[in-house]
């Protein structure tokens, strides 16, 4: 497999990290971090053995083959691409009093490095789901930590949905509703898939019907939330007090909490997402979210297969397994 050149050296980010980091610094190491597919994520080692990560929002870190509505922040559910995003999205967290990764140095003029670039606090170790899977025990605090934050982001309410970066801003999103964003969002999923397997091609008027009357079941609300958006525990990492540390936040969005606690149940096995579960949830929303779930992470994954993604067989399981539960959802018994 031909790889796109992702290989950045030491000289071409020594500026940055003395600029960081300094206190006569020097930038000893730089290591690619698996895990990111839209950015590229490496750690800088100091001569001193400190450390810290810089994200580059370069073209060629960008797995993902270009899609119609890429770069739309109207669309809650165009890819969350950039450095305003990352602004944006660790403002609000930060406002909310969550641990994020304190930020060092933010260079969107492009003085150390031609791309937009940010270097950011470190945290060595496991991220919360490889140390709960380890040693549950142990990870207890933070996951108790963690569910007092989804608590924070669940309780603020948006003066409208969508994009953090848009909102705040004093932009509004293109559909209605949640509900009406979260279908389109539903159906172009469905057009994507079926144009690339042959078994949700032959479902489509299934799932479009389905698709229908999940979505006019739903009744109408204005209570909107913070929402991670893609909140797997390995989204999470733990700092040397135990708190829980949100990252890959770009995507941060106001929008129904249900849309969150659908991507939770349906990352997570029943014993790591009852410490996080809470009652008092919309069924009707939780229904129309899940097929749209379902639907994203078939079609999501079949499009990143055409690019130069390197864990192929990973990624192949990720569509098929959710392929084969979305054509579950509309089986003919």
């Amino acid at each position: 497999m031909d790889v796109a050149p992702r290989k950045v050296t030491r000289d071409q980010l020594a500026g940055a990290a003395r600029a960081a980091l300094g206190g006569g610094r020097r930038l000893d190491s730089v290591e690619r971090l698996a895990g990111g597919s839209r950015k590229g994520v490496y750690r800088l080692t100091m001569d001193d053995a400190a450390t810290a990560i810089a994200y580059l929002w370069e073209e060629s870190e960008n797995y993902w083959p270009t899609a119609e509505g890429d770069g739309d922040l109207t669309d809650p559910f165009s890819p969350g691409v950039g450095l305003d995003l990352f602004e944006a999205a660790h403002a609000r967290l930060d406002a909310l009093g969550l641990r994020v990764p304190q930020v060092y140095l933010v260079d969107r003029e492009r003085v150390h490095y031609p791309a937009d670039l940010a270097i950011v606090e470190d945290f060595p170790g496991e991220d919360l789901m490889d140390l709960f899977n380890r040693d549950p025990r142990a990870a207890e605090s933070a996951m108790a930590r963690l569910s007092d934050s989804l608590a924070a982001m669940r309780s603020y309410r948006a003066p409208s949905f969508g994009k953090v970066a848009l909102i705040d801003a004093g932009g509004m999103s293109r559909a209605v509703s949640c509900e009406k964003a979260a279908f389109y969002f539903a159906m172009g999923c469905l057009a994507e898939a079926a144009s690339r397997d042959r078994r949700i091609a032959d479902a489509r008027e299934r799932l479009e019907e389905r698709l229908q009357e999940l979505a006019a079941s739903v009744r109408p609300r204005a209570e909107y939330s913070v929402v991670h958006g893609e909140l797997g525990l390995d989204h999470v990492l733990v700092d040397r007090d135990g708190n829980p540390v949100l990252i890959d936040i770009e995507d941060l969005m106001y929008f129904d909490v249900e849309w969150e606690h659908v991507f939770l149940q349906l990352r997570h096995p029943e014993d790591h997402y009852r410490r996080l579960a809470v009652e008092g949830l919309d069924e009707d929303r939780l229904a129309l979210y899940t097929l749209t779930q379902r639907l994203s992470l078939t079609a999501g994954p079949l499009r990143l297969l055409e690019g130069d993604f390197p864990d192929r067989e990973f990624m192949q399981g990720i569509a098929e397994h959710h392929l084969n539960e979305a054509l579950a959802l509309v089986a003919v018994v």
